[in-house]
């Protein structure tokens, strides 16, 4: 089932996510439904709080060569945790939740996670480049956080005004 995904201000978006503690029927229904919305609008990662479910929980399907996005490149990642992290990168980065909107944001270039997946087994996986850009992206949407508050002064205050002319003229 393809649900609402929940934009910038909504109030549920700084909400901190709980943990998984059941491996069961809801969270893969939770799983199913997450992978059809993102697909539906064209994503490459999603966090549950998205769509308004404050579970520690996001899934990552990233491009391959060829730039096509195939099902069987999606990882689950259910209570995530970044082990270390190192060098640093720099990339353009849009958000489902501030449709629209897209700016450079700093990140480590290479991160060490440790995660569950679907059926509660623990994983371990070294990422770099986009992947490791986009777990990041959706860890900090676990922590209540959104893309935009890493932008400078400057560029949120500009953000925000844009922002509250799109709101006001639903433009999006």
């Amino acid at each position: 089932m393809i649900r609402k995904i929940i934009t910038y201000p909504n109030p549920i978006l700084k909400k901190q996510s709980s943990d998984i503690i059941n491996f069961d029927e809801s969270l893969w229904g939770l799983l199913d439904d997450m992978f059809e919305t993102m697909k539906s609008r064209d994503g490459i990662g999603l966090a549950s709080i998205q769509i308004a479910k404050p579970w520690s929980v996001f899934m990552i399907n990233l491009v391959d060569e060829e730039g096509l996005q195939k099902d069987e490149n999606l990882v689950e990642y259910v209570n995530p945790k970044i082990l270390s992290s190192s060098g640093t990168t720099t990339y353009q980065e849009g958000c489902l939740s501030v449709p629209g909107f897209y700016e450079d944001i700093k990140r480590a270039d290479k991160i060490e996670v440790e995660y569950f997946n679907r059926f509660g087994e623990k994983q371990f996986e070294n990422l770099d480049g986009l992947g490791a850009i986009a777990f990041q992206h959706e860890f900090d949407h676990l922590q209540g956080k959104l893309f935009i508050e890493k932008l400078s002064f400057l560029k949120r205050k500009k953000f925000e005004k844009e922002w509250k002319k799109q709101l006001k003229n639903k433009k999006f």
